[in-house]
C-alpha cells in the first residue's frame, strides 16, 4: 500500500513547496541585513514602535498578543542592542515608555531598504499582470494567515 511520500506531487506539495522555497529564500536575505540577530518577535516591536510612537510595555504586549513576560524578554535583548529606550513615564517610576533610539530607527531603516531590493527583484522578475497578481495573492494569503490564527504544533 503507497504511504504519502510515495504519492506524486498534488497541488498541497506544490503550494507547500513553493511556501517552504520562498521562506528559505527570504529569510536567508534577511539574515544578511541582519546582523543584530533581531528576531521576528523583536522586529515586530521596533515596527509597532515607529508606526505608533513611545508606548508602554503593556500596551506593546497586548497589540502584538503576547505576554508580559514575552514582551519584557524582548524589549530587554532590544535594549541591550541599544535599539530601544525606556523611560520613566510621569511621576511614577514603575511604569515605563518605550521609543525607538537612533539605532532602533537605523536598523528599521535597513530593513526598509532591504525590502525595497527584494520588490524590486520581484518587480523585474514579473511583468505588471503578474505584478499585480503577485500583491494581490500576498495580501490574500497574508489575509488568510491572520484569519486562522497561531500555528498548532
Amino acid at each position: 500500500m503507497p504511504d504519502e511520500h510515495d504519492a506524486p506531487h498534488d497541488t498541497l506539495d506544490t503550494v507547500d513547496n513553493a511556501l517552504a522555497l520562498l521562506t528559505c529564500v527570504l529569510v536567508a536575505r534577511r539574515a544578511r541585513v541582519n546582523p543584530e540577530g533581531v528576531t521576528w518577535q523583536q522586529y515586530d516591536v521596533l515596527e509597532l514602535l515607529r508606526l505608533r510612537g513611545p508606548m508602554k510595555p503593556s500596551e506593546l504586549g497586548e497589540s502584538l498578543g503576547v505576554s508580559r513576560q514575552t514582551t519584557s524578554k524582548a524589549l530587554r535583548v532590544l535594549k541591550d542592542q541599544n535599539l530601544v529606550a525606556q523611560a520613566a513615564l510621569g511621576t511614577d517610576r514603575r511604569e515605563q515608555t518605550t521609543s525607538l533610539t537612533e539605532a532602533g530607527h537605523a536598523f528599521l531603516d535597513r530593513a526598509a531598504r532591504s525590502r525595497r531590493e527584494n520588490a524590486k527583484i520581484v518587480e523585474a522578475a514579473l511583468d505588471p499582470d503578474e505584478q499585480a497578481a503577485f500583491a494581490a495573492l500576498c495580501d490574500k494569503v497574508s489575509t488568510a494567515f491572520q484569519e486562522a490564527g497561531p500555528p498548532t504544533a
